[in-house]
């Protein structure tokens, strides 16, 4: 799938959202994204899935010739329906993290052994907070990350991962976003909007 592709199929789906949001960062934007809407379609999310392990695998190939993903790792809740259609498509296993006592862990009876190399996956990036826990959760049992995939990139290119890592997505959108104390529909008295599955951060 295209960029123009994928875009079309947002629209069409009702994902691109207008408003005024808090984000999992905390920050504030007057646009959200909300992938659910078109995950809910297993057919699209089947598409998204196989177009998104396809720009991973050609990622790979360039940053570490020869490795394989042994599974794919994704954060409740945004990333779970991602990190299995990824997954699916790459032929391998998906497991997905989620907070207990607000620190990101594997549950369910999910683990991860020595040396398997994982692909962590999301809906959408922006600060890159969620992916670097999950990063943390993967190499804290052993495992070996090897790349971080999203639906789409809202940081317009600009995030950086742990070590280098290659971040790649379907769409790479530049959306501004604010500091809660600077934003400019908080101080005009939009209603704010808390979509996403993430607590609050602290002090924020």
């Amino acid at each position: 799938m295209t960029e123009a592709q994928v875009l079309d199929l947002f629209r069409r789906t009702g994902v691109l959202q207008e408003g005024h949001f808090q984000l999992s960062s905390g920050r504030h934007s007057g646009r959200y994204l909300q992938c659910a809407r078109v995950l809910q379609h297993p057919r699209a999310a089947a598409r998204l899935g196989s177009a998104l392990a396809r720009r991973l695998k050609r990622a790979l190939g360039r940053e570490a010739p020869g490795e394989r993903p042994d599974l794919v790792v994704g954060p409740a809740l945004g990333g779970i329906l991602v990190a299995h259609e990824v997954a699916r498509a790459l032929g391998v296993r998906a497991l997905f993290c989620e907070r207990e006592g607000g620190v990101m862990s594997l549950r369910r009876g999910f683990s991860i052994g020595p040396g398997e190399r994982a692909v962590v996956v999301e809906d959408v990036v922006t600060t890159g907070g969620s992916v670097e826990e999950v990063l943390r959760v993967v190499a804290a049992a052993g495992g070996r990350p090897l790349a971080v995939g999203a639906l789409v990139d809202r940081g317009g290119g600009g995030v950086r991962l742990r070590g280098g890592l290659p971040l790649v997505a379907l769409v790479r959108l530049e959306v501004e976003s604010y500091p809660p104390e600077a934003c400019p529909l908080c101080a005009a008295g939009v209603p704010l909007e808390k979509p996403g599955s993430r607590p609050t951060p602290r002090g924020r």
